[in-house]
């Protein structure tokens, strides 16, 4: 329980005149007022957003992005609170799955379904703290992602994108692009 300034000094001056006697009904307010204060209710029950229409949000359904190459992942996040982290991952759609946020704004062209069985796909994660959990934060993230690893270079073709928000207090968004990841 957190007290605001105004009822710290009500609760002080409460507990000092109960305690400067001894009484059975001095007691009773006292706890009365406890359970008073003890029962607000401050918690948090919004989730924090993704806007993926802010000016120059990057990339979009359907873009292609390019291995090796840096692009700047540009979104707003906001939260009626206070934001704390953010966090993207890249993996493949070579069996054309749906996104499981289930929202895709646009159909994308995808190429036809592989087995990933046998191909090098590229599985990218990154994390990202937002300083001073602000309530609304727009990324201007540089990212690049990977070409190759010890086995070869990625396949290319269809993959998603998964954006994800988190407030200061554990609640998450997530949103999902379907983009194009080629090699130049």
């Amino acid at each position: 329980m957190i007290l605001v300034p105004d009822r710290q000094y009500f609760m002080i001056y409460l507990i000092t005149f109960i305690l400067s006697s001894n009484t059975m009904k001095q007691i009773t307010i006292l706890l009365l007022s406890l359970a008073l204060f003890a029962c607000e209710n401050d918690t948090d029950t919004e989730m924090p957003s993704i806007d993926m229409t802010v000016a120059e949000a990057f990339p979009v359904n359907c873009d292609t992005l390019y291995f090796g190459e840096t692009f700047i992942l540009r979104t707003r996040f906001t939260d009626n609170v206070g934001l704390s982290t953010y966090n993207i991952n890249v993996h493949h759609n070579f069996d054309q799955h749906s996104l499981p946020t289930g929202v895709e704004v646009q159909v994308c062209e995808f190429d036809e379904k592989k087995e990933s069985k046998g191909l090098n796909p590229m599985n990218y994660t990154a994390s990202f703290s937002i300083p001073d959990s602000t309530r609304v934060y727009v990324t201007e993230t540089a990212i690049t992602l990977p070409q190759a690893d010890n086995e070869g270079d990625y396949e290319g073709g269809d993959y998603h994108l998964m954006i994800r928000v988190v407030d200061v207090n554990g609640w998450s968004m997530e949103t999902g692009l379907s983009i194009k990841l080629l090699h130049p």
